[in-house]
């Protein structure tokens, strides 16, 4: 049997760019839309629309849509990422400069180490890891601490908090996609749990009220291109590239966006958001990077790789 021939050098790079640079700036584009439209309903637009592209699209190619406890499963799971998750990150923007909200998303990985092992029992804890895991909590209390200043004022806790808590569910719903049944295409899986977390997003949005004193037409073209730009770029080509990438290239090195796209969005952040760029950013970004690049370079239990739509996972 031949193998399958390797793609051109461009195709891999530009790849590897959208996911870095294009996840990297959806935080901004975050930031920018919710200034002018509530957050669960931001987000539930967002993915509603990628949802019913990659669902359609699936379709079209003659994949079957999922039976009904694949739907329960991928609903389940949307109310992880897509409500809690995204949800809660698109809130915190409201409160929290972009670029550090993608550096605290960025502590996922911290999150789903915790996770491996405490519950699946596939890590143990080294020093090596226990390292890690401590340079990251650091550099999460440099970023909040009221003490540790370097002159810069400390993020808004209760941004803060919806972000880790954000994290938290993010690694919950990992732990989960390993032991629920979803469809077995890994674009269909994503579709659905996309379409059911922007139909969840929305239904939150309204219990929350968001719909009352909102008005479409007082909407700014630059918030809707932003909301766009999340649609196409973040969503829909951003994840495309990434399943792409992940049947040509080792996950260990797909999965480097972990760490990228947190300073690609603090530098987008402070060159076209105005976002400040100070001693206590610097240094919580730093020592939560070290600590997910260490945690990610740790060998483990080999599995299969988790195909979720993410930036920073996801933004």
């Amino acid at each position: 049997m031949n193998a399958t021939p390797r793609p051109q050098a461009w195709k891999i790079l530009l790849a590897f760019a959208i996911i870095y640079f294009v996840w990297g700036s959806t935080f901004l584009a975050i930031r920018v839309g919710v200034r002018e439209v509530p957050p669960f309903l931001l987000a539930g637009m967002r993915f509603f629309a990628a949802g019913i592209v990659l669902y359609a699209w699936m379709r079209g190619k003659g994949t079957p849509s999922p039976t009904g406890r694949e739907w329960a499963s991928a609903s389940l799971l949307a109310v992880l990422i897509f409500v809690m998750d995204y949800g809660l990150l698109f809130w915190a923007e409201q409160r929290v400069p972009s670029g550090i909200a993608a550096v605290m998303m960025a502590t996922i990985p911290v999150f789903m180490t915790l996770a491996e092992i405490l519950v699946l029992r596939t890590q143990r804890l080294t020093l090596r890891l226990g390292f890690a895991l401590l340079i990251g909590i650091g550099g999460v209390a440099v970023l909040v601490s009221h003490e540790a200043g370097f002159g810069e004022k400390p993020i808004e806790m209760s941004g803060a908090i919806a972000l880790l808590v954000a994290g938290i569910s993010w690694s919950l719903a990992a732990v989960l996609t390993r032991k629920l049944r979803l469809p077995e295409s890994k674009v269909m899986s994503s579709g659905a749990q996309m379409l059911a977390g922007g139909i969840l997003l929305t239904l939150t949005a309204a219990v929350l009220g968001e719909f009352r004193g909102f008005h479409v037409e007082a909407v700014s073209i630059k918030a809707w291109l932003a909301l766009t730009y999340l649609i196409v770029a973040g969503s829909i080509v951003g994840f495309t590239a990434y399943v792409w990438l992940i049947h040509h290239e080792a996950p260990t090195k797909v999965g480097t966006y972990a760490y990228v796209n947190p300073v690609v969005a603090v530098l987008v952040g402070y060159f076209l958001g105005g976002e400040a760029l100070g001693a206590r950013t610097v240094v919580g970004t730093l020592l939560v990077l070290v600590s997910v690049v260490v945690i990610t370079t740790t060998p483990k239990k080999a599995e299969p790789p988790l195909i979720i739509e993410a930036e920073v996972a996801e933004s």
